[in-house]
């Protein structure tokens, strides 16, 4: 089996020590800073999530994409409790050693949830949320979630899986689905992954939700955006985050799944780049 090294993978980019955690970080662009927060899928890096997001977003701003403590080549000691307290004070950790004080955030699933417990920690640190297929609150485990948190690695459970990501199965290649499967397989990823949501999986549905009165209260301009026919995490959730978030909107694209930012990446970037980057202008007039 061939697999990508570090130095030939574009999943590798820069590498920088926060505690006695390594984050492999991307970091492109100029300007106002943008942070993507990726999802949890296995072998999940911010590379494969944002790959056709960050080029288009850094002629615009600054992207900075970490992957996430328990995901992809950051590196945490194996016995470092993972939960949403850890995954905003990397957060807080990497953009105090990137002297950044303030940045929009984009958090995709998993990375949704994380994006609100960071906006809701640290208000005063981001300028606008944007939310895409968003956990964060309480909702019945999924058929498609709980797949995705209980993969066990082979190719036809990859495959079984992107078909569950996609609303479009046309766009699931063979060759897709080997990088994705040698992904999941690298190094320890698979140890790691196992160990982030385990069975009874409702319990990382619960620890990813945060305080709905405190959402009422976020002040944050916040985009919120779903797939229509999303499997793993419900449109119904979206339109909960809708009327609880004082200052939302929200954009649902049918036809489409879990993966908007692939199925739908010309639009996704369109709809960020007005949201993010257009708005910036409008609070300098």
């Amino acid at each position: 089996m061939t697999t990508l090294t570090p130095a030939a993978s574009p999943e590798v980019a820069n590498s920088l020590q926060v505690g006695d955690c390594t984050i492999n970080y991307h970091d492109q662009g100029q300007g106002e800073a943008i942070l993507l927060i990726h999802g949890s899928g296995p072998g999940v890096t911010a590379w494969a999530n944002w790959r056709g997001v960050i080029p288009v977003l850094a002629e615009k701003a600054r992207v900075i994409a970490p992957d996430m403590l328990g995901f992809g080549y950051t590196r945490c000691p194996m016995d470092r409790p993972l939960d949403p307290d850890a995954w905003v004070a990397q957060l807080v950790g990497l953009l105090d050693a990137l002297d950044i004080p303030k940045v929009s955030v984009v958090g995709n699933s998993f990375g949704g949830a994380i994006a609100l417990a960071f906006a809701l920690r640290h208000p005063q640190r981001v300028s606008r949320l944007v939310l895409m297929g968003a956990a964060g609150l309480p909702f019945p485990l999924t058929a498609g979630l709980d797949k995705v948190w209980g993969y066990q690695p082979s190719l036809e459970a990859m495959r079984e899986l992107m078909q569950v990501f996609a609303y479009d199965h046309s766009i699931i290649t063979d060759d897709l689905v080997r990088m994705r499967y040698e992904a999941s397989i690298r190094d320890d990823v698979q140890t790691r992954f196992a160990q982030l949501f385990p069975a009874p999986r409702q319990r990382g549905i619960e620890m990813l939700a945060v305080d709905e009165q405190a959402l009422r209260q976020l002040p944050q301009p916040t985009l919120i955006i779903h797939g229509r026919d999303d499997q793993v995490i419900p449109l119904e959730a979206s339109e909960r985050l809708l009327r609880l978030i004082p200052h939302a909107q929200l954009h649902v694209f049918g036809e489409c799944g879990h993966w908007v930012q692939i199925e739908r990446a010309a639009a996704f970037s369109r709809l960020l780049i007005d949201f993010l980057c257009a708005g910036r202008e409008e609070s300098k007039v």
